[in-house]
């Protein structure tokens, strides 16, 4: 079963660097910018976490009427950022929506890191 994660997270992380640079940008809107700045992130802090990505991977437990990704990466500070976030289609542009981006708690930062090593 590790393999087969192993294979699936090195293709999503492959795709998603491949959309990354073909992305025309991010879809802001007055909800998701809501949702996403009530945890103190600005959007800065988070368009910058897909500037330098740590790990990305597929959403599946909520990936039910969308594909749902998260990525952890960091901001202009040292605390690791999670951001849920999904690809869009507006016309021919790709676009990554965020629907939610926070700090991570010390025990899941303290796993990361571990998972790293």
């Amino acid at each position: 079963m590790g393999e087969v994660y192993i294979d699936i997270c090195m293709y999503i992380c492959t795709s998603y660097i491949m959309l990354a640079f073909l992305a025309a940008g991010f879809d802001w809107d007055e909800a998701n910018l809501a949702k996403c700045q009530k945890h103190g992130l600005t959007v800065d802090d988070i368009e910058a976490v897909f500037k330098s990505a740590l790990q990305v991977a597929a959403d599946e437990k909520h990936s039910t009427a969308e594909t749902r990704y998260y990525v952890i990466g960091r901001g202009a500070g040292v605390r690791p950022i999670l951001v849920v976030f999904t690809i869009r289609r507006l016309g021919e542009a790709v676009l990554i929506r965020p629907i939610s981006a926070r700090y991570m708690h010390r025990k899941e930062t303290e796993r990361h890191e571990e998972q790293e090593d």
